[in-house]
């Protein structure tokens, strides 16, 4: 199967070919002979009834500072495509949620991984609420009673932005910090966004597991270990990486969200899990595939991939 893939993505001038999960998709896509496009978020348009990219075709390589190789702009209708892959970065902002709208619109006629409909509607740390028996304790709210009444039952809490990424603007408070008004201040004079507060998992300290999915089920797993005196383990943020095995608690984890990830077409998706905890489930551009193919010598790529056509020759749906 030859297909026609546009990868919309943040720049690719700046991404690290030994880490970047959306470099490998194309790696590997363009090794099966997927002919492959590029465009950024702000190059859609919408007009009478047709999703154009400004796209350029693309070819990658392993070379560090010589990676890919673009040409030139035109004019791509997404309908005439077979996949787009949704990969910008968050902020998951009005900007991320109006291209999920545009993208919905070609969708599954053209398949957009992750589906976009349940990408807008599965933020990192929303869609863990529906499993609410398999994470910390969790409050979402704005208001400063509810976050100090929170803190009080539970002591040791994890605050953080709600949509949030890499680690940005996490912060721990012990039993006897006595700084969450002031922060509770700074955040609302960012945005008027809610807060999500966790109670605190002392198992960060070996680490936050990520776990990949690919079509609900677990491919593999790495462990992210936070630098000395540090609570956040994101490698934007300094986390190291390093080999991990599926225990138990992750297939049990895995089992009861696989069937509702495939349902809702996230296709590609990764897990953090503390001390057997799941903290969040990352839908919009997750990260992991190189390290865990490093560790574990498993063609993350491919198995990728081999998901995606299937869902191109099935119409969109999932797997039976």
């Amino acid at each position: 199967m030859s297909l026609t893939v546009a990868i919309q993505m943040d720049p690719i001038a700046g991404v690290d070919i030994d880490a970047d999960t959306t470099f490998r998709m194309a790696e590997a896509a363009q090794a099966r002979g997927h002919a492959l496009h590029f465009y950024m978020p702000q190059d859609l348009a919408w007009e009478a009834g047709t999703l154009r990219a400004t796209a350029r075709p693309l070819e990658v390589r392993r070379v560090r500072g010589d990676h890919f190789e673009l040409g030139a702009p035109a004019a791509l209708d997404l309908r005439a495509v077979d996949v787009v892959l949704l990969r910008q970065d968050p902020p998951f902002d009005m900007a991320y949620v109006t291209n999920t709208h545009l993208l919905e619109r070609i969708h599954p006629e053209t398949l957009v991984v992750n589906d976009p409909f349940w990408v807008r509607n599965c933020p990192e740390k929303i869609l863990v609420l529906d499993f609410p028996e398999l994470g910390p304790p969790t409050l979402i709210a704005r208001g400063l009673p509810e976050l100090r009444a929170f803190k009080e039952r539970h002591g040791d809490v994890i605050l953080k932005p709600l949509y949030g990424n890499g680690g940005a603007g996490v912060f721990r408070l012990g039993e006897a910090d006595r700084n969450l008004a002031a922060l509770h201040e700074l955040f609302a004079n960012i945005n008027r966004e809610p807060l999500i507060a966790q109670a605190y998992l002392p198992a960060v300290e070996k680490g936050d597991k990520r776990v990949i999915l690919i079509e609900g089920e677990p491919v593999g797993v790495i462990n992210r270990v936070p630098q000395a005196g540090e609570t956040r383990s994101n490698m934007h943020v300094g986390g190291r990486a390093e080999a991990a095995t599926l225990d138990a608690r992750d297939r049990e984890i895995c089992a009861a969200i696989g069937p509702t990830l495939r349902e809702r077409g996230l296709i590609f998706v990764g897990i953090d899990v503390i001390g057997g905890r799941l903290t969040e489930i990352n839908v919009t551009s997750p990260t992991g595939m190189q390290e865990l193919e490093r560790f574990d010598g498993i063609d993350v790529g491919a198995m990728f991939w081999d998901a995606v056509e299937a869902r191109v020759a099935s119409g969109g749906r999932p797997p039976a």
